[in-house]
């Protein structure tokens, strides 16, 4: 009768488990220094996303408190920035890499270091240079169309994705027995553009004839 032997070098020793535990003690080590690092860097990121919404809000909020301009033009403006920030930049990656994207921030930034130039120097000193009076009250017949048309693009060019993550969506049944498509809200927000544009493009002419007007008799 033949008895199989195992050898001797398949037999694991105690330096070998000891060699092997160490690996997956130094691989548990290395899961939890990633998972550490990993979510401090989203915790930082959620927070600098809350921070630019609520300086967002209080700019807003700001203009709206203390600059003479009517609710009709700064409620477009106050939603239709939220909306593309959070509800489509911040929402959707895909779009990060479309050229619309670009004209979309550099109209903002043109306009938003141009108006804040602009009040800046008055509450300094008083007074603001004719060019910097003109720039402020002139940048958005550019500007607007502009950003409006990268603005529509963007939610356009999200809405399949939009439609594929189902994203935002509330559906039925559920305990509050009420349903929310937000694909279909972007396409209803997106249509609302035709009617608040034109207005609120003639409130822009409308206050650039006026500032004009009035630098020119001062």
């Amino acid at each position: 009768m033949v008895i199989n032997q195992i050898p001797l070098a398949t037999i694991p020793t105690s330096s070998s488990i000891s060699h092997i535990s160490a690996m997956a003690g130094n691989a548990s080590v290395m899961r939890r220094l990633y998972l550490s690092f990993y979510n401090w860097i989203v915790f930082i990121g959620w927070v600098q996303v809350s921070w630019s919404m609520i300086l967002a809000l209080l700019e807003n909020g700001y203009e709206a408190a203390m600059l003479p301009s009517p609710v009709s033009s700064t409620i477009p403006q106050i939603t239709g920035r939220l909306f593309m920030i959070w509800g489509i930049l911040w929402s959707f990656p895909e779009t990060h890499t479309h050229i619309f994207v670009t004209s979309l921030l550099i109209s903002w930034c043109i306009t938003e270091v141009t108006r804040y130039c602009f009040y800046g120097m008055k509450e300094s000193f008083g007074f603001t240079p004719s060019w910097l009076l003109w720039l402020r009250y002139s940048t958005f017949m550019v500007c607007l169309p502009v950003g409006t048309v990268s603005e529509v693009g963007l939610i356009y060019i999200v809405l399949p994705f939009m439609k594929a993550s189902g994203k935002y969506c509330l559906r039925m049944p559920n305990k509050w027995n009420f349903s929310f498509n937000y694909f279909y809200a972007s396409i209803f927000f997106m249509v609302l553009y035709a009617p608040v544009y034109p207005g609120l493009f003639r409130y822009l002419i409308a206050q650039r004839k006026k500032a004009l007007a009035k630098a020119k008799t001062t």
